[in-house]
């Protein structure tokens, strides 16, 4: 077994430690990451940054009586930036508080978590057990760990064709565990021998100015933290804030040269409050936004992969505007529809859109002319725990995208009978801008039925029902919104 692997069945079984005091398993991981930031930096000898009493030794050195207390007050005063310099120590430490009721507890914790065998010499094993451990939860927490923990098999495929490059600015404003930041860096690292290659200023660009993320979730940033620091990525451009917000406008999230994002799906906790947002300020869903914020935080030339629900697609109103402006300002390449089940919130359908921005400020026409999609959902096997979605299932997809991160190598039409078919622009319009089209027979609305496992099938059935439900409470509020600026229209009159 991959010895990362091993470390990870072996951190999940611990669990069991405190799930009998009713500990959920995003409250476990947590709980984890506290744990596992001291014991890694005790294996790296790097505890310089971290207060004598508070670290590892200390830890597993305190006696029954007062290991918990003194692991409490370790997480108080390792998230004060009076008491500690280090803002990453901090940030990861903010706000932090324990969840575990008795010291007998964090006792075995503690004595389990040491008595594992790590890897001192490679810091990006303790970076790949712990996403594995982020892995492991999404798997089990369907109901909610999909909204920010993308597949890595297609984080790894988007950033294979989109191919980052050193000095490129790299966004996701929808940043949760850092998958697609992560897989960028490393993308880029493996071309540059871990940017040995590069001069002094290119390394210090990279380390600390390249990669730019917004996580709006406080422990889901926490979780973030701690992914990119036992990456060995500590960038100065990660914020905890809403992208949404005016947070979403500040200089650093603007003129991206490749935004790589998996947006929130669903509706939103109340409409942007940003003021460039002209075409999805009103809308009440999270993925017709950040769509936007995506095309207008893209240098000109600038590329981006977004994964998007099936609505985005097909909505009326607004969403048929966001779509025209996308088409507009952006050459909309590729569009990959994407298998069911594939997230851990089963049942949704899924798409991947590749674009580039227009060359200029505002087109006079259209920047798409034609508009390539690829049906990997038609006749595809179901996705769960017993058949995980492996990088061999978008093999043919990879080979028909080509070589070109901008879309633009030679490809070939399959027609009506094949997966990869050519539309254009003219077509399109005909269609009334409507994206969702497919020509193969679509069996993923029986998704569930290949399922194996009651835990699937109830979480594709739940999947279902949420989607419904969101789209209809969406419309709801965007016709009630139109009718208030008809009533305010009719007021002025």
């Amino acid at each position: 077994m991959n010895p990362s692997a091993d470390l990870v069945n072996k951190l999940w079984r611990l669990c069991a430690l405190l799930r009998k005091d009713g500990v959920t398993y995003h409250q476990y991981v947590t709980e984890l990451t506290y744990l596992l930031f001291l014991k890694m930096a005790s294996e790296q000898k790097d505890e310089s940054r971290i207060p004598e009493q508070y670290r590892w030794s200390a830890l597993k050195g305190a006696s029954e009586t007062e290991v918990l207390q003194r692991y409490k007050q370790a997480l108080i005063d390792l998230g004060d930036g009076e008491k500690v310099k280090d803002r990453s120590v901090v940030a990861i430490f903010q706000n932090a508080a324990t969840i575990i009721r008795t010291p007998a507890n964090l006792r075995q914790l503690i004595d389990a978590i040491d008595g594992l065998h790590w890897f001192s010499e490679e810091r990006d094993a303790f970076g790949d057990a712990y996403e594995g451990l982020l892995q492991r939860m999404a798997e089990e927490t369907k109901r909610g760990a999909g909204q920010y923990f993308t597949p890595r098999t297609l984080i790894e495929v988007m950033v294979d064709l989109m191919q980052p490059q050193p000095g490129e600015v790299i966004q996701d404003p929808a940043t949760g565990t850092g998958g697609f930041l992560i897989a960028a860096n490393s993308y880029m690292k493996a071309r540059s021998d871990d940017y040995y290659e590069l001069s002094p200023k290119q390394q210090a660009f990279q380390l600390r100015e390249a990669l730019r993320g917004i996580e709006n979730v406080p422990d889901t940033f926490r979780l973030l933290l701690m992914n990119l620091h036992l990456h060995a990525i500590d960038p100065d451009h990660i914020d905890l804030a809403d992208t949404l917000s005016p947070a979403g406008q500040r200089a650093q999230f603007k003129h991206a040269d490749l935004i790589l994002t998996n947006p929130p799906f669903g509706p939103a906790g109340g409409p942007p409050t940003r003021d460039d947002l002209t075409i999805t300020d009103r809308v009440s869903s999270y993925q017709l936004p950040f769509v936007e914020h995506v095309i207008r935080a893209l240098r000109l030339g600038g590329r981006a992969a977004v994964v998007v629900p099936d609505n985005v697609l097909f909505d009326d109103g607004r969403g048929k505007a966001l779509r025209q402006r996308l088409m507009s300002w952006c050459n909309l390449h590729t569009i990959l529809r994407l298998p069911t089940g594939i997230f851990y919130a089963q049942g949704v359908k899924t798409n991947v859109l590749f674009f580039t921005r227009a060359d200029d400020e505002a087109p006079t026409q259209d920047a798409t002319l034609e508009v390539w999609i690829y049906d990997a959902r038609s006749g595809a096997p179901s996705y769960g725990k017993t058949n995980p979605f492996k990088a061999a299932d978008l093999a043919d997809f990879v080979a028909a995208f080509g070589d070109d991160p901008l879309g633009g190598a030679a490809r070939l039409y399959q027609g009506e009978e094949g997966r990869f078919r050519r539309f254009t622009r003219e077509e399109i319009a005909a269609r009334g801008d409507n994206l969702d089209i497919s020509w193969l027979k679509d069996t993923s609305a029986d998704a569930e039925d290949g399922l194996d496992t009651p835990e699937d099938i109830a979480a594709a059935i739940q999947g279902h029902l949420k989607v419904a439900l969101e789209e209809i409470a969406a419309l709801v509020a965007e016709l009630e919104g139109d009718t208030g600026e008809a009533e305010s229209a009719e007021a002025a009159e």
